[in-house]
Order: structure tokens, then C-alpha cells, then sequence
């Protein structure tokens, strides 16, 4: 059952990362939204390649891709928040979101969201991190688990035991809320990790279906490689904080963005500590603009009385019941 909206005038957009992929994403957004075409349109011209056809209609073993599924992530999203704002607009509002927050890649779209970059430097980044990541992954190969049922504490715990014990790294990448969430790191560790939290109890071990530890110091010659992209890159301040993975603090320079998107591969996902410090910032609404809902059940399993709202990519999303609802709740 649908959460009951409350009235509401502080939002705050949030994009999701990798994973939230699948073929088909945007077809239908594309064909019922003129801005949002566009946006997919231009998205081919500065990809220098058919994205728009690969998240229409490709292979989800192509879509899967690193080099891939992050450009395609994030033009979808952005996709998204264009119809968004087409849409109210055409009902005589402007949505002003009182902040942004985007999970990993999501941060790309989240300072592209708030004006820190242009869509077409956006996609250019989230491209090299792609190959960056797929490059350093190679180099020093590793991977990720997801640990459900145990306490950031306990994770945190057993990963310094097993990192410690195979003299090599692995630790906490991603805090999504209490009791979900990832590790990462070289391989031997990470495994006696996952054999450890399994018998510490946890409700579910599933190592996932990457092989590069992302969020780790297996990543440095990829924050490396971003630095130095980062570096030609023109940067303004976002037009509303963004609140960043690392820290859970609010970004409201160029400079700190620019150090965000540099260091965010070699430091963990702070997402329930993001969440809980938008709502203390006065966050009434969590608007997740892209493909699926993952943020959104995040979000619900962070705080279940806070408004929350994903808009599916169905372009139905933004004609439904609850996104009548929501636009009518808002202040």
C-alpha cells in the first residue's frame, strides 16, 4: 500500500546509480515526452554512438556493461528530470528542489541536476569513469558483497578481521540503511568477509556480479584518472546543496564538488547517514527521478513516515494516481 502523502514544500531530488538498469528504460518517457526526446537525442550526438537505442532496445549483457550502464544511468535520469519539469511546467508550477543527492554514479547526475555541470560534461565524465573503473579493475582485481541482517558496526568489524588476517583490503563501501549493506575489496578478504558475517548471522551474503572493488583503494588510479579529467572540467556551485556520499555533509562550492566526484571511488556510501541529514535539514519529499525504486525503498526503510515518491519509467509515473496526489499535497 501507497504511503499517504503529507503536504510538503521542502523536495529533494535523488538519482540512483548502477544497477538500476534494464532494457527498455526511456522508451516510453522518450516517445510521450518532447523534452525528454531531446534529451536522449543530444545524448547520442555527445556519446558519439546509439545510447538512446541500447536503453531502448539493446542487450541487457550490453546494457550491463560498466562502460555502459553508467552513461546510460545517467542520461535516463536526466531524461527523467526533464520531463519532471515539462510536466509542471505544463501545470503552471516550477519545482525547486531544496536539495540533491545522487547514490555513487548518481552524484554525476545529482551536480548536473543542481547546475555544477552541463549535461554534455555530465556524460563525458560518467563515460570516462566507466572505462576508468573498468581499467583500474583489471589492474587490481576485487569485488563486492552485499551483507543483509547485521549492524554497520559488526560489518565494519569483520571486515577489519578478515582484512587484517589476509593482509590485504577490504571494508565497508556502502551504508544504504540499518542492516543492508556492501563490501568491498580484493578478492581473499572480501570472501573470508562474507564467510564471516555469514556465521555472525547475517540474514543474507550475496556476492555480486562485479569484479571491481568500487568505493575502495583498488580504485585510486581511477580517482587519479578523474582528477585529471576533472581538472579541464568548468564547475559552478550548485543552485541548491548537494549532499555528498562521502560525508553526508552539504556541498555548496564548485570546489567541493569537484573534490567529491574525485575522491567518491575511494570512500564509502554514507546513504542512511545522507538521508537522515536531508531530513534534519527539513526535507519533507524524496523525489527518486530515474529508473526503478531502489532509493525509494531506502528511503522507506530509513524513515517510512516521510514522503517518498519514485517515478517508474513508465511515462505513467508521472500521470498516476500518487503523482496526482503528490503535486497536490505541495505547498
Amino acid at each position: 500500500m501507497d504511503q499517504e502523502v503529507k503536504p510538503w514544500k521542502r523536495p529533494a531530488l535523488i538519482f540512483p546509480g548502477q544497477g538500476s538498469q534494464y532494457v527498455g528504460m526511456g522508451a516510453e518517457l522518450a516517445k510521450a515526452s518532447p523534452a525528454a526526446r531531446e534529451l536522449f537525442k543530444r545524448a547520442d550526438e555527445v556519446f558519439d554512438g546509439p545510447l538512446s537505442h541500447l536503453c531502448f532496445e539493446g542487450s541487457q549483457e550490453e546494457l550491463d556493461k560498466t562502460i555502459n550502464q553508467q552513461p546510460a544511468n545517467f542520461v535516463t535520469c536526466i531524461a527523467w528530470l526533464k520531463a519532471l519539469e515539462e510536466r509542471w511546467q505544463d501545470n503552471g508550477r516550477e519545482l525547486k528542489p531544496a536539495m540533491y543527492a545522487g547514490h555513487s554514479m548518481g552524484e554525476f547526475t545529482a551536480a548536473v541536476a543542481a547546475g555544477s555541470l552541463s549535461f554534455d560534461e555530465g556524460l563525458k565524465l560518467v563515460k570516462e569513469r566507466g572505462l576508468l573503473m573498468e581499467e583500474a579493475g583489471t589492474e587490481n582485481p576485487g569485488g563486492m558483497a552485499s551483507v543483509l541482517g547485521l549492524p554497520e558496526e559488526k560489518v565494519e568489524a569483520i571486515c577489519a578481521e578478515a582484512a587484517e588476517a589476509e593482509g590485504a583490503y577490504v571494508a565497508l563501501a556502502t551504508a544504504n540503511c540499518e542492516g543492508q549493506s556492501v563490501i568491498s575489496g580484493s578478492l581473499k578478504p572480501l570472501e573470508r568477509a562474507m564467510e564471516m558475517a555469514d556465521a555472525a548471522g547475517a540474514r543474507r551474503v550475496v556476492r555480486l556480479s562485479i569484479s571491481i572493488g568500487s568505493h575502495s583503494p583498488l580504485m585510486t588510479k581511477a580517482s587519479e584518472g578523474m582528477d585529471r579529467i576533472l581538472q579541464g572540467i568548468r564547475m559552478a556551485d550548485p543552485q541548491a546543496p548537494i549532499v555528498a556520499n562521502t560525508t553526508a555533509e552539504l556541498m555548496t562550492t564548485a570546489s567541493q564538488v569537484y573534490k567529491e566526484l574525485r575522491d567518491q571511488l575511494l570512500m564509502g556510501v554514507k546513504w542512511h547517514q545522507s538521508v537522515d541529514r536531508m531530513m534534519k535539514e527539513g526535507v519533507d519529499m524524496f523525489m527518486e527521478v530515474g529508473p526503478g525504486n531502489v532509493l525509494t525503498r531506502l528511503v522507506r526503510r530509513i524513515n517510512y513516515e516521510v514522503n517518498s515518491l519514485s517515478v517508474s519509467d513508465e511515462y505513467d509515473g508521472l500521470l498516476s494516481e500518487r503523482f496526482k496526489l503528490v503535486e497536490a499535497a505541495a505547498k
